[in-house]
């Protein structure tokens, strides 16, 4: 993976490695399509997963039309005047349901007790998810510090 630029103030991978949502961007037919989802960075195989629901889901489908594909992660915190961005660019593919990478990837959002997770993400199976890889030919990763007046829990 070649990074293009890199203002980030921690390593790719330690960024890459927090619990934050992706937007997963693709070509439609009628357009451009964003879908927020959660991802599975794998620092040593410079690979992104995402969990794909083919069911009622038509991000999994433009994967096998138009496999460009593009991933955002964002670490967004205005009171503390941050802003971070992690942007992987290449060609993406659906790949199979994966038992042990499904488990790293829940529960790095869901937490280490199963019994605790929402009953939605109990039993996923081959049969109605896959994985979308993306094996990363480029990322850009950037980071903004900056003065904020915004309080402690300004909304506004």
């Amino acid at each position: 993976m070649e990074v293009v630029a890199d203002s980030l103030a921690i390593d790719i991978d330690a960024f890459l490695s927090r619990p934050l949502c992706c937007f997963l961007a693709q070509r439609g037919e009628t357009g451009a399509r964003v879908s927020p989802l959660w991802y599975l960075w794998e620092p040593d195989a410079e690979t992104c997963w995402i969990i794909a629901q083919f069911r009622n889901r038509s991000y999994p489908e433009r994967v096998e039309r138009h496999p460009e594909s593009a991933v955002a992660v964002v670490d967004f915190a205005p009171h503390e005047g941050r802003l971070e961005h992690v942007g992987l660019r290449g060609a993406a593919s659906l790949e199979p349901w994966d038992d042990a990478r499904a488990d790293r990837l829940l529960r790095r959002y869901l937490g280490e007790d199963r019994s605790a997770w929402d009953e939605a993400f109990r039993g996923l199976d081959g049969e109605d998810y896959g994985f979308i890889r993306l094996a990363p030919a480029t990322a850009v990763a950037r980071g903004y510090r900056y003065a904020t007046g915004l309080g402690a829990g300004d909304e506004s």
